[in-house]
């Protein structure tokens, strides 16, 4: 199970640390693209690496996505267009725009829910995705990256299937859509990513999840640096 996370190239850390930095919480979000992206390799990877592990999302993704300078700036004022369409289209999602991308964590209402020991997409998770959707098509320059979570029970590589399964689950459905798959990234982390506490019924229910990340596509980015 670790080398299958060691593998990842993209990690994942949790985004209330990184907004928690005074400097990027006081700025809007052109210049929150802006800050992250102009930032060190050094710095970012130190943040990344102290906190994977602790219960995270998409943003270390979104970070080692970032263009950053005037480029980047251009696309978070593309993303906050997004990410305010997605809040329309989806009341129930937290939307949050990081850097120059789009963290989307479902609640109980909207979230895009699986049930134990199951890779098929309960009912409310299919319409909240045909929403999702329709964000998408309008907004074809961006890539979607798909992230599946279990609960903690069951053994550890059974568990790392069945998230595979489950954010496969997500990605055939939003093709079927009509989005392109070329547009999808897919990663899995089984157990080890719980968001909530898996003693409780309620805690592991919530952890049976699948979570998205907006970035910009090399389409968008091109696009930016012709503005």
């Amino acid at each position: 199970m670790k080398s299958i996370i060691k593998k990842s190239s993209l990690v994942i850390v949790s985004i209330s640390l990184m907004v928690s930095c005074s400097a990027i919480q006081n700025a809007n979000s052109e210049q929150k693209g802006t800050a992250i992206g102009a930032a060190s390799g050094a710095a970012i990877g130190g943040v990344i690496g102290n906190n994977v592990g602790k219960g995270n999302s998409v943003l270390g993704a979104i970070i080692g996505a970032a263009v950053g300078g005037v480029v980047g700036n251009r696309i978070g004022h593309k993303m906050d267009r997004q990410a305010e369409d997605i809040k329309a289209a989806i009341p129930g999602a937290e939307v949050t725009r990081v850097g120059e991308g789009i963290n989307v964590t479902f609640d109980e209402n909207s979230g895009v829910k699986f049930a134990f020991d199951s890779d098929k997409i309960q009912p409310q998770g299919l319409e909240t995705l045909k929403k999702m959707a329709e964000v998408f098509v309008e907004y074809d320059d961006t890539n979607i990256l798909v992230e599946g979570h279990t609960d903690s029970s069951g053994a550890d590589a059974y568990n790392m299937s069945l998230s595979q399964k489950r954010a496969n689950s997500v990605v055939n459905y939003l093709v079927n859509q009509g989005i392109d798959k070329s547009r999808f990234t897919v990663k899995w982390y089984g157990e080890t990513q719980p968001k909530y506490d898996n003693a409780t019924a309620e805690g592991r229910s919530k952890n049976r999840r699948v979570e998205l990340g907006i970035v910009a596509s090399q389409e968008m980015i091109n696009a930016a640096k012709n503005q």
